[in-house]
């Protein structure tokens, strides 16, 4: 696997995991949080069942537990099931994997990002998958159209922001 795809998958385990933790809307012990990866986070929180599962067939587990750091931007499991009906069972196949790690990955950014690090304002952001997404912090925080719901849900090896809607990276 590439250097680009690992650090892809890593990012877009990050989101997953930052997502899954964000369901309890920061309830739980802020320091407990920070001492589990982004991985174990999502999967505590349990509102990100799909992006997990998703995250593990696609192969990016082991990189999103990785030292980091990672911005992930996570769509919860309602994001999830608002895509169109047999999307995500189409994607989970094994010979989609590909698709699968590209749209997982446009859902990573390499670093740490604080939600205060976008108020104000607008910018393209690259993302591991290697495509641009579109930031607008002037009017809250959106994400490729997707609003963040929650921000700033701290893990060991990054930041997790909790988003509304699956992001899907541009076609070539």
């Amino acid at each position: 696997m590439s250097l680009k795809k690992i650090f892809a998958a890593g990012a877009a385990l990050t989101m997953i995991t930052g997502a899954a933790y964000a369901g309890d809307y920061g309830k739980k012990d802020k320091t407990a949080m920070q001492k589990a990866d982004i991985v174990d986070t999502a999967v505590a929180a349990g509102s990100f069942n799909t992006l997990v599962a998703a995250v593990q067939a696609a192969g990016l587990e082991e990189t999103l537990r990785s030292e980091g750091p990672f911005t992930v931007f996570a769509p919860t499991d309602d994001a999830f099931a608002a895509l169109p009906a047999g999307t995500i069972d189409t994607l989970l196949k094994p010979e989609n994997k590909d698709q699968l790690v590209a749209i997982l990955t446009y859902h990573v950014v390499a670093g740490k990002t604080k939600s205060k690090d976008l108020a104000g304002k607008t910018l393209d952001v690259a993302t591991v998958n290697g495509a641009e997404v579109s930031v607008d912090g002037t009017d809250g925080v959106k994400v490729g159209g997707a609003n963040v719901v929650t921000a700033d849900i701290w893990t060991s090896n990054g930041v997790i922001h909790v988003i509304d809607a699956v992001l899907l990276p541009p076609t070539e």
